[in-house]
């Protein structure tokens, strides 16, 4: 088994009475794609920027290649790219400006550096666009600039803070595929989304909630771990119902699917055969329900909105 890339042991940031980060541990290997999740204020921004050397730890520790985040934090910034969620370039310098800058601040060796970035043009399909001045491009092009300029120095992990947020799907897609074809080849890829459609793309991915990691797996495994279906109710009118329900003996929670009202309580079944004799919503008109496989939305929710519990140790 290769050496993991990430190791957090216990890893701890409090500011005063406030413990942001609360004892995380966990192991990345090379070439995965991890997926860290979480509310905002979880604590995903805070845990990467100990691991990127930018906070130092107030308990625990981080290694990134076997070196210490904070302590070896000048060799450890070598072995990284970050992306962050806004385009944070040079807007006034052109694409290839960009790609030189980065690659000196990197001490990318002038005999590699052309050849790197015309890989990275070619790779990112950036190269017709050479010239243009970074701040024109469209949204999708920026992204992808910054993920040239992240890579220039081939490093080992690539952190990414939600790389595809606001971006229309066809750039959405090529970025995932750039990321599956890095991390093919070695790289291990380390990003936040919000969108769940992209949690499932991850080789594995963690929740935090309140800076404690609550779950680490796949996102089959996460899925699995409902131990109830989920139920979706057909009910007229649809938005007053998503109130009513909410509030109702036995729900924890209900969210909006494809016009019907997803219901999540711990005993889905004895919900539906009380409704059934008893309907307690005269306002709302029911058309019938049906039972839904549960995906990374759901759990998204469960764990992010604290029944992950109830909903895993509940009798199917």
């Amino acid at each position: 088994m290769p050496e993991p890339i990430i190791v957090l042991d216990g890893l701890q940031k409090s500011y005063r009475d406030t413990r942001a980060v609360d004892g995380v541990s966990l192991a990345i290997a090379p070439g995965e794609i991890f997926g860290f999740l979480g509310a905002n204020g979880a604590g995903k921004t805070t845990t990467i920027r100990m691991l990127c050397g930018l906070v130092k730890p107030s308990g625990g520790s981080a290694r990134i290649a076997g070196r210490d985040v904070w302590r070896e934090r000048y060799e450890v910034r070598t072995k990284f790219g970050y992306v962050a969620q806004k385009f944070s370039l040079y807007p006034d310098l052109t694409v290839v400006e960009n790609l030189r800058f980065f690659g000196g601040a990197y001490r990318v060796p002038r005999a590699r550096l052309e050849a790197r970035i015309e890989k990275l043009l070619g790779e990112m399909d950036l190269a017709a666009k050479r010239d243009a001045l970074a701040g024109a491009l469209s949204g999708g092009m920026k992204q992808l600039l910054a993920l040239a300029c992240a890579l220039i120095h081939e490093p080992v992990l690539l952190f990414l803070d939600e790389p595809t947020s606001g971006l229309d799907p066809v750039h959405r897609q090529q970025i995932w595929d750039l990321l599956y074809h890095l991390a093919h080849d070695g790289t291990t890829v380390f990003v936040t989304t919000h969108y769940m459609d992209e949690a499932e793309r991850c080789t594995s991915v963690g929740f935090l909630h309140s800076g404690r990691l609550l779950a680490r797996e796949t996102p089959r495994r996460l899925k699995q771990s409902f131990k109830v279906p989920v139920l979706d109710m057909h009910v007229e009118p649809v938005m007053p119902a998503l109130v009513q329900l909410r509030a109702a003996p036995g729900v924890l929670g209900v969210s909006l699917r494809s016009g019907h009202g997803r219901v999540y309580a711990a005993d889905p079944r004895k919900l539906v055969a009380e409704w059934q004799e008893r309907w307690p919503f005269p306002g709302l008109t029911w058309h019938g329900h049906t039972w839904a496989e549960p995906d990374m939305e759901d759990v998204f929710k469960a764990y992010s909105q604290g029944y992950h519990e109830i909903l895993a140790e509940a009798a199917p």
